[in-house]
């Protein structure tokens, strides 16, 4: 299995700028994991990425005018920092390292969790002393990570609990343009009560589009869900399970294998689509009775909601929403 220095995750509006410091990297004898050159056609984008991380000595995040990418801050953020918490209960390092490219003078307040480390700064493309100070913090992890004492699983924002923190939920965005109370969404979620959060989830949704508790939705109505609501919907489950559940996590499984964000029924991808997230076993569809309300089960796995009924169709919506 092979060991990467340094995961680099970014918006991909800065593509060019990224493959630059790889090169740079590179040049120096490090070997780090540019989504660019590790993911290849075929692959299981969000797979990829898992490994990636998980196979990597550091995770630099980079943070640019541009802000953050769909996929930089639903997935790789939140994998990059529970990985960052498994191994340091593990008593093993992982560095994190904030970036801020040209442009940015602080970490922004909308994660500004990640300032709890400290930041190197590119104040130009080309800027040889960041890049010293980054190429150095890569190689000096393991000397390094025992002289940060400041640094405790207990501190961080987003660190796992059986109940939701202040420091963890404040910061929130419930926004809603129905007026949908996201509270208890949010804090079921935190609280990793993913059978609940499910059942809450429709329970919002079917609020949304102005019906009661036990009706069904029509196509019309997933075809113009509120993105407003299906973007704070889908981002507190992906937050909350650290990248591991979500609408939008759903959706790229379902591109990764053939399907597309139309609305339409294509059978092969649909049926590699339940294999993938687990609502298919051995070629028959799980009941509900059979879901697994935990992060044991399969990426994208949650939320099951109303079951698969519809699920393409909120993936055009999805789609359209852009998220």
């Amino acid at each position: 299995m092979e060991q990467f220095d340094v995961f680099l995750a970014h918006n991909g509006l800065d593509k060019p700028q990224i493959i630059e410091i790889a090169r740079h990297l590179k040049q120096k004898g490090l070997n780090p994991w540019l989504d660019k050159e590790q993911i290849l056609g075929g692959d299981t984008i969000l797979e990829k990425v898992y490994e990636g991380i998980t196979q990597s000595k550091t995770g630099a995040f980079f943070i640019s005018p541009n802000g953050l990418g769909n996929f930089q801050e639903s997935i790789e953020l939140y994998t990059v920092i529970n990985w960052f918490l498994t191994q340091q209960q593990k008593s093993q390092g992982f560095r994190v390292i904030p970036i801020l490219l040209p442009g940015v003078a602080k970490v922004p307040d909308k994660i500004s969790y990640l300032a709890i480390w400290r930041w190197i700064q590119f104040t130009k493309s080309n800027d040889e002393e960041a890049l010293g100070d980054l190429i150095r913090s890569i190689r000096g992890r393991d000397t390094e990570i025992k002289a940060q004492p400041l640094i405790k699983t207990s501190d961080i924002p987003i660190v796992i609990q059986p109940k939701p923190q202040a420091n963890q939920t404040e910061n929130d965005n419930l926004a809603s343009e129905k007026g949908i109370d996201y509270t208890t969404l949010r804090d079921l979620l935190a609280a990793k009560n993913w059978k609940k959060a499910d059942q809450e989830t429709y329970r919002v949704m079917i609020q949304a589009v102005g019906k009661k508790d036990g009706d069904y939705f029509t196509s019309d109505e997933l075809l113009n869900f509120p993105c407003t609501d299906l973007r704070t919907i889908d981002r507190l489950w992906v937050k909350y399970s650290n990248g591991h559940f979500g609408f939008s996590v759903q959706k790229e499984i379902y591109l990764s294998v053939g399907g597309k964000a139309d609305g339409k029924y294509y059978e092969k991808a649909w049926e590699k689509f339940g294999d993938r997230i687990g609502w298919r076993v051995k070629r028959s569809w799980i009941k509900s009775d059979e879901v697994t309300f935990d992060t044991s089960s399969p990426i994208g796995h949650l939320p099951r909601g109303w079951g698969g009924w519809g699920r393409k169709i909120l993936f055009s919506r999805i789609e359209t929403c852009k998220l």
